[in-house]
């Protein structure tokens, strides 16, 4: 029985100031005309039914959830507090094993895009597919198309099978000129897509994860804020799967982008001749590259190259889209009157 879980907590501080803690960066549009955590439940269609696919988010977001994909209320699982992802996997795989013994796991982050549904599904069955017969937590790598400096990396270690291999390492965010080395090597993007049946999974956190293992119990007696009180916030890359020998890697054919920052933007919609990303009302004069958002009033651009402009919720944000992914440390210099928004 495979089963499905979707990240989709978070407030997206990255698209400040369109993302807000009550519609945060899942449940917009960003990468096309549904909200990317809409479009993570879709592209599940015809491999995990809606009854077996399981959103962990806050408790402010839980209702939106339910709504906008379409689930059973107890397929939304609302964390008590925010732990990273390890803590979530664990609990949603223990749910998942709970209502089916037998449980595969398919775990998924709601805020990518992705353009081939189809060879995505594909991938993903052969993922689950390696986690079942090597009984391995299995990784989704992505051949990588630049030399991308805001990805994990994940070196490939010896063929399992004609399809998967081991993992012999993985590379956390490296300099320009280590990740052009991983590149030529063969080394793949980590894409956060993972495969394996709950068994192993909670086998291998009981091994490696001291994080999250002592407090297992308290899962097994239901008492899941007890558990999330309990462990300590660590990433399930961290906390298993750089510590674990049973890990396997299976490439993924598909185009895939983890949509982090306003800069993602023209690499997941389209662009007009001169480079432009663009949505609401925007008129450009000899502008190039620029990514410009209005959700209301008329934004008028002219002489501009390689800016970030958006206009959301009463803020006005202009910066080099060079400096998107350190949007979070920008906010945090602004006055609280300025910065937070409902």
């Amino acid at each position: 029985m495979i089963w499905a879980v979707i990240l989709a907590g978070g407030s997206g501080s990255r698209f400040w100031p369109l993302s807000t803690p009550s519609n945060p960066k899942q449940l917009l549009p960003l990468a096309g005309p549904q909200s990317t955590a809409l479009q993570a439940v879709t592209r599940l269609d015809g491999l995990v039914p809606r009854e077996r696919i399981l959103v962990v988010t806050g408790a402010g977001l839980a209702e939106r959830m339910i709504t906008e994909l379409d689930l059973p209320r107890n397929n939304v699982l609302v964390e008590p507090r925010a732990a990273s992802t390890a803590p979530a996997l664990v609990w949603a795989t223990w749910e998942a094993q709970r209502r089916d013994p037998s449980a595969q796991v398919l775990s998924m982050h709601a805020d990518w895009s992705i353009r081939e549904p189809d060879a995505f599904r594909h991938t993903a069955a052969q993922a689950l597919s390696t986690a079942l017969r090597h009984k391995r937590l299995v990784t989704v790598g992505i051949v990588p198309s630049r030399p991308e400096t805001g990805f994990g990396y994940i070196v490939q270690g010896k063929p399992l099978d004609e399809v998967s291999r081991t993992v012999s390492r993985f590379a956390e965010k490296p300099d320009a000129a280590t990740a052009l080395d991983l590149m030529a090597s063969g080394a793949l993007w980590n894409s956060g897509l993972f495969a394996w049946t709950a068994t192993v999974l909670m086998d291998e956190v009981r091994q490696h994860t001291d994080e999250i293992a002592p407090h297992l119990p308290l899962l097994e007696k239901g008492d899941v804020a007890g558990f999330f009180a309990a462990v300590t916030a660590v990433s399930i890359d961290v906390g298993l799967l750089e510590r674990s020998a049973a890990v396997a890697v299976v490439p993924g054919r598909f185009t895939w982008d983890d949509v982090g920052t306003w800069d993602a933007l023209p690499r997941v919609r389209s662009r007009d001749s001169h480079g432009n990303a663009v949505v609401g009302p925007v008129y450009l004069v000899d502008t190039d590259d620029c990514v410009i958002w209005s959700d209301g009033d008329p934004i008028i651009a002219s002489g501009v190259k390689d800016l970030v402009i958006v206009h959301a919720h009463g803020r006005i944000l202009v910066m080099p889209r060079r400096q998107a992914a350190d949007l979070k440390a920008i906010l945090d210099k602004l006055p609280p009157e300025v910065r937070d928004l409902p």
